[in-house]
């Protein structure tokens, strides 16, 4: 199959292409294949959102539901089997691409987001669903709340592959790179002859929601409307500018001399939201070498189609430090910022999660 043009271009910039959506449908009708085949994808993340879209709008459930109703499963339970064979049989679809790629080939199961603010239950649900799922080319997705650091330490010591979500602050992501580091040490000092080079990681780094929330404080400030649509980009250029310091410090070449892979950056929520913006603007102005673009599938799609290469990041840092210090010139405050997008960004995923739970509950009762 011919791969797109702009895609393969993509690629070929050090971009790895993941779709941000997974269904059984998809699996099953062989679009998750020819998305792979002919559009560069080589990973698949999901959340609750998109589990409960899944479950609530196809009958590829019913007789796995049937058969965990006749038999009185608990709602937690049914939840977490339906979600894991989705995951596990994704897994085997992207396996040869894992082989060919170690660290892509990756699809993403998260924690109950519930648990975002307690260590020991996150990293107690990170290793049964490590367990559950059984595959090498999985992630388990934890929160980088403050609770979720330890977890991500604790998680990577024990092997197990993290992708880290809900990353919004520069201070956060450097605290999430710190986090992969010390568990990779952790794991060492637990035994010096242990192999690092199966366990993979990137840090989700959230892009549209930072001029979401920007955008509308800046026109509460009356600052100059040139400003808006301009901090989502500026803060993840820094962000990987922080990502190449660390990932060339000395302390990291100790690891990678041991066999660790560096944890990627990934660029997560890069569907625009605000219909002024280009569609495919969370795609073009964010190509970088050893980074992850997670996609709806409708972004893939418009970047296949018109898609075109913005300025390297590594080419943006002083224009994007210029663009963060004049939005807190203009009086926003970026530390508050970050606050509500973190909180917001798991009070959504709980209400997903609560969805999720009520769709299962629901469906289990209807296949008695």
């Amino acid at each position: 199959m011919a791969q797109n043009e702009k895609l393969a271009e993509l690629s070929s910039a050090g971009v790895a292409i993941w779709l941000d959506d997974l269904s059984r449908d998809r699996i099953r009708s062989g679009n998750l294949q020819s998305l792979v085949d002919e559009h560069g994808v080589v990973g698949v993340t999901t959340n609750p959102t998109i589990f409960a879209a899944a479950i609530s709008g196809s009958e590829s459930y019913d007789d796995q539901l049937h058969a965990l109703a006749v038999r009185d499963v608990s709602v937690e339970e049914a939840l977490r089997t339906i979600t894991a064979a989705d995951v596990r049989d994704a897994c085997d679809l992207l396996a040869p691409v894992a082989q060919r790629q170690p660290g892509d080939g990756r699809v993403s199961l998260e924690v109950a987001p519930g648990l975002a603010h307690d260590t020991d239950a996150t990293a107690a649900e990170a290793a049964h669903l490590w367990w559950l799922v059984d595959r090498p080319n999985l992630f388990i997705k934890i929160p980088a709340t403050e609770a979720g650091l330890p977890a991500i330490t604790t998680s990577i010591a024990r092997g197990i592959s993290v992708n880290v979500t809900l990353i919004f602050s520069l201070e956060r992501y450097r605290a999430v790179m710190d986090a992969y580091l010390s568990g990779l040490e952790q794991r060492l000092a637990d035994d010096p002859a242990a192999d690092l080079s199966g366990i993979a990681s990137v840090a989700s780094f959230f892009v549209s929601r930072v001029d979401s929330e920007i955008d509308k404080r800046l026109e509460k400030a009356g600052a100059d409307t040139a400003l808006k649509g301009k901090a989502a980009l500026a803060n993840a250029q820094l962000a990987y500018q922080a990502y190449e310091e660390v990932f060339s410090s000395d302390r990291w070449k100790a690891l990678e001399a041991k066999g660790a892979r560096p944890q990627r950056p990934l660029w997560a929520s890069t569907g625009v939201k605000n219909p002024d913006y280009p569609d495919t603007l969370y795609v073009s102005e964010l190509i970088a070498p050893g980074t992850v673009n997670t996609m709806p599938e409708k972004t893939l799609m418009a970047y296949a189609d018109h898609g075109s290469p913005g300025t390297l990041v590594q080419k943006t840092y002083d224009e994007a430090a210029s663009v963060m210090r004049a939005i807190a010139d203009a009086g926003v405050d970026l530390d508050d910022v970050f606050r509500v997008l973190e909180e917001e960004g798991v009070q959504k995923f709980v209400d997903s999660w609560d969805e999720l739970t009520d769709s299962v509950r629901s469906e289990l009762q209807d296949k008695k």
